[in-house]
C-alpha cells in the first residue's frame, strides 16, 4: 500500500475555520465545562472549588451580565448570566468589562487586535466558567491587512 501524501497545513490564525463575524478564529470551552460539571457530580470536585467566582465578578454579572436561559449546571436554581471582558490596546491592565453590544462595536473600531473572554457566572452559587474567547480586529480591516 502506497504511503498518504503529506499535506502542509499552515499554522497560521486565519488558516483555522470557525470565523465569527469579526474575521477571527473563536476558542469555545464547552467541553472542558462538561468535564468539569461531570467530575463535580461524581463527587470528585468539592462545590466550594466549583463555586469560587470572585467578588468583582459577581458583582459585573447581577450589573450587566447577559441574562440567558440556561440553568447553573452546579445549583439549577438560577440562570446563568454572560460576562464579557475585553484586553489590548489602550485599555486597564485588568481588561474592561463589556456592557453592551454597542460598547464592543465601539471598541471593534479602534486600531489594534483585542481579544474578548465571555464568562457564565450563576450569581446565586458563584459557579463561574469560561465560555469561550475571540479575537476583536477592527471593523473593515481584512485578514490581508493584517
Amino acid at each position: 500500500m502506497a504511503p498518504l501524501p503529506w499535506r502542509l497545513v499552515p499554522f497560521r490564525p486565519d488558516a483555522i475555520g470557525g470565523r465569527t463575524a469579526h474575521g477571527a478564529g473563536e476558542i469555545d470551552y464547552r467541553l472542558a465545562r462538561q468535564a468539569v460539571v461531570a467530575e463535580y457530580r461524581k463527587g470528585r470536585i468539592a462545590r466550594h472549588e466549583v463555586c469560587d467566582a470572585h467578588p468583582e465578578l459577581r458583582r459585573a454579572a447581577a450589573q450587566v451580565g447577559e441574562p440567558t436561559s440556561q440553568l447553573c449546571p452546579i445549583c439549577a436554581d438560577e440562570h446563568v448570566v454572560l460576562v464579557t471582558y475585553v484586553f489590548g490596546p489602550r485599555l486597564p491592565a485588568h481588561g474592561r468589562c463589556v456592557t453592551s453590544s454597542g460598547e464592543l462595536r465601539a471598541i471593534a473600531k479602534r486600531l489594534g487586535n483585542f481579544t474578548c473572554y465571555v464568562v457564565e457566572v450563576c450569581p446565586g452559587c458563584a459557579w463561574n466558567h469560561l465560555a469561550r474567547t475571540f479575537l476583536l480586529t477592527p471593523v473593515g480591516r481584512t485578514a490581508a491587512a493584517r
